[in-house]
């Protein structure tokens, strides 16, 4: 007779998600906070992390994936469909830089070598997935630059994004400025000119 799968008990889903919030909080206090750090701030012992996630690279990987379905889940819920281009991207560039005011740990060092490079854009697939429908609806419609290809106006938003990330986590600009020159940015990347 094979062998049933078992379903994760509740206080083991409680323990692993009261872990992940933690990292998620203390992570964007404190960059270099340490598995005991997170642990402490989850009101658990140190092996019950490392149950759940094995290592703090793992713990880190599961932070992003977490963040990324948020984000993802925000975006899918944005009327993009409706507004013209332009004013559809000026949407979901807000959107996405909400979820940096909202999660600092997303400005954070640790996080940046949470998935090996080759895996960056795997990880934003979520995120980009509608930001690709978007832009090639502008380009159809004449708004947004054909010169280019697709994957390099998303790639360069993307980098625009993880830039002004960086201006904030050096304290050379608020979470506001850098919102601001993210759209900006973005903006004239993307549109058609003359």
């Amino acid at each position: 007779m094979p062998a049933v799968p078992r379903k994760p008990r509740l206080d083991g889903e409680r323990s692993r998600a009261a872990v992940l919030d933690a990292a998620i909080t203390v992570l964007g206090r404190r960059p270099d906070a340490s598995v005991e750090d997170v642990a402490a701030a989850a009101g658990v012992v140190r092996q019950t992390v490392y149950a759940h996630f094995g290592s703090r690279a793992a713990l880190l990987t599961a932070v992003v994936e977490h963040l990324t379905a948020e984000t993802a889940r925000l975006l899918d819920g944005l009327d993009l469909s409706g507004p013209a281009p332009d004013e559809a991207l000026r949407r979901w560039l807000t959107a996405s830089w909400s979820i940096v005011d909202r999660y600092p740990v997303l400005l954070s060092p640790a996080l940046a070598g949470a998935a090996p490079a080759g895996d960056q854009a795997a990880q934003h697939e979520p995120v980009t997935a509608r930001l690709v429908e978007l832009l090639r609806r502008g380009r159809r419609a004449g708004v947004f630059d054909t010169r280019h290809s697709e994957s390099w106006l998303v790639t360069a938003i993307i980098a625009l994004g993880h830039a002004a990330g960086q201006q904030v986590a050096a304290g050379r600009m608020t979470a506001a400025e850098a919102g601001a020159a993210y759209r900006d940015g973005a903006l004239r990347v993307a549109l058609a000119t003359g």
